[in-house]
Parts: structure tokens; sequence; C-alpha cells
């Protein structure tokens, strides 16, 4: 299948599919006489695995690391484990981060009286660069 095809069916779009190629994170596909790219079943497999991947959160560097664990049958599920983990570990450290970011903002926000008055607790923080 062509490339159009081949990003329907992985739920990934044409360009992050060449750009994934680019950087050698899928394998180039075979090409037709054209020089259009031809998609198997394979192929779509190890698309499908990278926008899941992606989906998820993994970065690329991971998601290489998974795809060669994925593609050898002699692996230990502990490596797998150990990458997924990881990123479960630094899945938390974001979450931690972005609380901390609401929290900030909901608390400048709740000061703010929001009417006609021009005094803004908001605009005072971010312009001071600090948040309580």
């Amino acid at each position: 299948m062509n490339i159009g095809a081949a990003a329907r069916a992985s739920g990934l779009s044409a360009k992050m599919i060449r750009y994934y190629e680019s950087i050698d994170l899928l394998p180039a596909p075979t090409r037709r006489d054209s020089g259009y790219r031809d998609y198997g079943t394979g192929d779509i497999d190890t698309l499908r695995f990278v926008h899941q991947a992606r989906t998820l959160g993994f970065g690329l560097d991971t998601i290489r690391a998974l795809l060669s664990l994925w593609q050898d049958r002699q692996r230990s599920s502990a490596d797998v484990k150990a990458l997924a983990l990881q990123q479960v570990a630094e899945l938390d450290a974001r979450i931690t981060e972005l609380t901390r970011m609401r929290d900030a903002i909901a608390d400048m926000a709740a000061r703010c009286h929001g009417d006609f008055r021009p005094e803004c607790p908001i605009l005072d923080e971010l312009g001071a660069g600090e948040a309580h």
C-alpha cells in the first residue's frame, strides 16, 4: 500500500511516517518501480506500534529501544518493564510539575477580582516573574 493508505491504517500522518524514516526509527520501505513507497502488513504493524508508543508519551529513543525489544524474540521482559517503569516515573514528574503550575494559576485567579477595576494580581505576578 502507498504512504497515504499506510497513514490511514496506522493512525500516523504521512509526514510523520516520512520523518520517522528519515531519523531511522523505521526502516525504509520497499519502493515501487515508480519510486513510491510500498508498505506491507509488517510495516503497518510497526507503524501502529510507534503510534501507540507516542500516544503513551514515550520518547523517540525509548521507542527505538522498545521496537528493538519487540522484534527480538529472545528479549528479557525485565528490559521491557524497566523502560515502562522509567516512563511512569517521567510521567509522575510531569504530573507533579503540571499540578504545581495549575495550583499557582488557580491561586492567582482566586485573588483577582475579575471586575471593572484595572488591578489584577495575575498580571502583577506574571510581570514580577514570581508565582505563589
